[in-house]
């Protein structure tokens, strides 16, 4: 059964173990792996879980099932990570020297699963944000798999 989001959801950052989290009631809070320094402000402080925020997670739980064959707690952790990059976390530099190019033009919709190569290797992610010239997304294979050091 998958999670939906209630009014008393709300971000949090959590001082004891250093990462943002979202407290989806009064006994359950789920963390993110986002740290401080990868944070916008805002989210250093306690934050309404608004309808933005529960639109943009309902979509990934109505995508992420028709490409990935996951449990439904698996596929609540992803869309709740989802969420918190999409609207929490500091702009990024583009690193597109970490992939190798595609033969093959790839459109990047928010919510789209594809692999990237990456040093010969192929990387599951997730698009989070997209602009005209760059995507976020969100790593779902380990992350051993396609981790570059530094840009060549």
């Amino acid at each position: 059964m998958l999670l939906l989001p209630q009014k008393d959801w709300h971000w949090k950052y959590n001082d004891s173990y250093g990462v943002l989290g979202v407290s989806l009631g009064a006994e359950i809070e789920f963390l993110t792996a986002y740290k401080a320094k990868s944070l916008i402000p805002d989210a250093l402080s306690s934050m309404e879980f608004n309808i933005a925020h529960a639109k943009f997670y309902m979509s990934l739980l109505d995508k992420l099932p028709k490409t990935l064959s996951l449990t439904d707690a698996a596929i609540v952790q992803i869309a709740l990570n989802a969420t918190a990059a999409h609207f929490m976390l500091t702009p990024q530099m583009p690193k597109s020297w970490f992939f190798d190019c595609s033969d093959v033009c790839v459109f990047s919709d928010v919510g789209k699963v594809f692999e990237l190569k990456c040093q010969k290797q192929r990387s599951l992610v997730l698009v989070i944000e997209n602009t005209l010239q760059s995507a976020l997304v969100m790593l779902l294979s380990p992350e051993n798999v396609c981790y570059p050091a530094r840009k060549p």
